[in-house]
């Protein structure tokens, strides 16, 4: 299955490959600064005239390979060791030659606003700032566009972490690879590829996605704004918007009052938007493929998030993302880890409430039934009014606690926060068992809260709570036969249950009401 996934996505790029050229080209990726993936056979691939014969030389080793009739050609380095400084050399016609090339840990960060959030947003800027002298992290942003269509070169450069240079970097990316590097002691790679505002459907190929009914609604919407799109009357409509827009800016100039609206946006062909299902795959993913890399991080969630039903879609989409990616990549059931949506919104006030963010939480936690899978969760990391919360640096730590002691084996780290494994009613009791309780379960600040439990009446009520070991034991006096617990079950639960290593245990419910 390996070879067979690898040579789809060499055949991938020679299928898409550019018209035929003279000279030897690489992809962006391949470029200035840029971070190997120790320790694996490395691909390197690009473009050439057909027939040309390209040898590729780095750190006392030379491969070859021929361009075919497309033009395009790949090979695979033997493993490197972990280290800096070397040069990687293409020869064909004419010369190429990538400097001040490194090898260490290299991830692909992918999701939407908040990994696309940089490390000036975060809190404590100018002290992170201060400590950015770490020229061996470095990030890689795909800064190329949405597709209808597969693409192969994308577009983008690496850059050194630096003072003047790590504002720029994914907050989420940038604490993640330096807890690796701070640990690990190699240099650690970081590709960004991260778009705001986007679906997770947006990130999975087509083909991937087409066949799974419970999307057809989705897919279906989609071909009807395709259909009844009219450029004419598109164009007409902004237009009317535009100067809306601007007669409201005059006026609020003239009263002295901010204009807090946003200028109208361009209409574009619906089949051609960046939200479209498939097309940040084939846009910002695919010209990645199949570049070496340890595994992949994943912030998103936020836009499948509408509703409890839009939510409950998410375990089948994101687990669709990861079979595609790992199955393009041909690297087998590569290390895939996730942030689980942090609290958001105005604080719980009923016992539990139903919505799209504890639904999408729910469908995070159950897509680790999927090997070589972890998660960050966020509890206690958001902010009420604010989407885009900006301790980063909590975010980053939990993914790395995972990779860490998951991915590169290292003992004595938590991986994860307490994950429910198991529940047991016992009379007018529900005892809830936990995996993950490193060094014991605890109720940070006080007695434990965040449980509710509720009869065959399906009403909820708060319940009080008792730590015995790995389990909860959950009761209330108005409840005399609990048929079902949930844990954080909100928005913006309140919940403060914990493992000893003080990662966060995920929001969870027993019932499937």
């Amino acid at each position: 299955m390996k070879k067979t996934w690898m040579s789809y996505a060499i055949a991938a790029l020679c299928t898409l490959a550019a018209p035929l050229r003279a000279d030897v080209t690489l992809p962006a990726i391949f470029s200035d600064h840029m971070v190997l993936q120790s320790d694996a056979a490395v691909p390197v691939w690009g473009w050439a005239e057909a027939g040309e014969q390209v040898t590729v030389s780095i750190a006392g080793q030379t491969k070859t390979a021929t361009a075919d009739a497309n033009g395009a050609w790949s090979l695979k380095l033997d493993p490197l060791k972990a280290g800096e400084a070397l040069t990687l050399t293409v020869k064909g016609k004419n010369s190429l030659t990538v400097q001040d090339v490194l090898v260490g840990e290299v991830w692909l960060c992918s999701g939407q606003s908040n990994m696309a959030m940089t490390v000036n947003r975060a809190k404590n800027f100018e002290a992170e700032q201060k400590a950015a002298t770490l020229a061996l992290i470095r990030q890689f942003r795909e800064q190329s566009n949405a597709a209808a269509t597969p693409q192969t070169k994308g577009q983008g450069k690496w850059e050194l972490c630096s003072p003047e240079s790590v504002g720029s970097f994914s907050a989420t990316a940038y604490f993640f690879g330096l807890n690796l590097h701070q640990t690990l002691k190699v240099p650690v790679g970081l590709i960004n590829s991260s778009v705001g505002g986007t679906p997770v459907e947006a990130w999975t190929s087509w083909d991937a996605q087409k066949n799974i009914a419970e999307l057809k609604p989705l897919f279906d919407s989609w071909e009807q704004r395709a259909a009844t799109w009219d450029p004419a009357k598109a164009q007409a409509a902004y237009e009317k918007q535009v100067a809306a827009f601007k007669a409201a800016a005059a006026k609020g100039k003239a009263e002295k009052k901010a204009n807090r609206t946003r200028p109208p946006r361009q209409p574009s062909d619906p089949r051609l938007e960046g939200k479209h299902p498939a097309n940040l795959f084939n846009g910002k993913i695919m010209p990645l493929i199949p570049y070496a890399i340890r595994g992949a991080i994943w912030y998103q969630g936020e836009a499948n998030a509408h509703n409890m039903e839009s939510g409950k879609l998410y375990t089948l989409q994101l687990t669709a993302l990861i079979q595609d990616w790992r199955a393009r990549w041909g690297e087998g059931d590569f290390p895939f880890a996730w942030v689980q949506l942090p609290n958001f919104k105005a604080p719980q006030k009923e016992a539990v409430e139903d919505d799209g963010w504890p639904s999408v939480r729910e469908g995070m936690l159950k897509t680790l039934a999927l090997p070589n899978t972890g998660m960050a969760i966020a509890m206690g990391a958001g902010e009420a009014g604010n989407i885009h919360p900006q301790d980063k640096q909590a975010v980053g730590h939990r993914l790395a606690c995972w990779a860490l002691a998951d991915v590169y084996k290292k003992s004595g780290i938590a991986s994860s926060g307490p994950l429910p494994s198991g529940h047991e009613i016992k009379g007018s009791e529900v005892v809830v068992t936990f995996s993950h309780a490193d060094g014991g379960l605890v109720a940070k600040d006080g007695e434990i809260k965040g449980f509710a439990i509720a009869g065959a009446d399906k009403k909820w009520v708060r319940a009080t709570a008792k730590i015995t070991g790995a389990t909860v034991v959950v009761s209330s006096p108005e409840v005399k036969e609990p048929k079902a617990v949930r844990y954080a079950w909100a928005n913006n639960p309140d919940c403060n249950l914990q493992n000893g290593a003080g990662l966060p245990a995920s929001p969870f419910r027993t019932d499937n009401w």
